[in-house]
């Protein structure tokens, strides 16, 4: 009989506060090694402080984050990174005098530690440009970017780090229908061609459910709901927190 494989990452009673106030309470999910899971739930639902918990930005309350078997609740997000975890942010902040070549490379030698030649950089970071569809050349500059491109950068220094998982936050934020699209296939194919693990917060559903494997949902910084998308835009519960409940639909 087959042995299931243990979760590349394992997230177990987390729990966040900041003063009196819980953001998070509780949250268990489990990702499997080249799955995209979407993690959801409207704004102020959590989702937020639940990935700065993993990404080591902010230290846990209580519970446990553990990846590849390894506990890293409370490490500092560079050790994260290092430990094979790369993340985008929802508003990039790209090196605006730097090339684009100069802002993967600053990222292929963060993930690495410093331990790798400035040729090995270079090629992290080449190949990462090319991954998000971006040129690698020398001279392409950030200037001129708009939204679509930005988050682009954002994901091409993320893959620069070499992650065994990523974590894409908000990636469609500011995008139009066709931008979407094109940003929620681009994952995919990463994850495709690449094997690298996906967990993706967001708060817009549309697109996202044709892409994911599974959903986790978010409110009030609980678990409402852990299934697959279709199941997702089929349950009650989800359908409340993100259309209100059905009296104020009919009306």
């Amino acid at each position: 009989m087959s042995v299931a494989a243990p979760p590349l990452l394992a997230v177990e009673g987390l729990t966040k506060r900041f003063g009196g106030f819980t953001a998070v309470q509780g949250v268990s999910f489990t990702v499997a090694e080249g799955e995209i899971l979407g993690l959801l739930g409207p704004n102020g639902s959590g989702k937020s402080t639940t990935f700065n918990c993993i990404a080591g930005m902010l230290r846990p309350t209580a519970g446990s984050v553990r990846f590849a078997g390894r506990e890293i609740g409370g490490l500092p997000a560079d050790e994260v990174c290092r430990r094979g975890i790369g993340r985008t942010f929802q508003i990039p902040r790209p090196f605006r005098h730097l090339t684009l070549l100069e802002n993967a490379l600053l990222a292929a030698h963060y993930g690495a530690g410093g331990a790798i030649t400035q040729a090995e950089a270079e090629a992290r970071a080449r190949d990462a440009l090319r991954l998000a569809q971006l040129p690698d050349d020398a001279h392409a500059t950030v200037a001129g970017l708009g939204a679509a491109g930005l988050k682009k950068l954002e994901l091409a220094r993320a893959l620069a780090t070499r992650p065994r998982l990523l974590l894409a936050d908000e990636s469609l934020g500011g995008l139009d229908a066709a931008e979407m699209r094109a940003a929620a296939e681009m994952l995919k194919r990463i994850r495709d061609e690449r094997g690298i693990t996906i967990v993706w917060v967001e708060h817009i559903m549309g697109v996202l459910l044709s892409v994911v494997d599974r959903v986790v949902v978010l409110d009030h910084g609980a678990v409402i709901f852990e299934g697959t998308p279709q199941a997702a835009q089929e349950d009650p519960k989800v359908a409340e927190v993100y259309l209100g409940p059905p009296e104020a639909r009919a009306a």
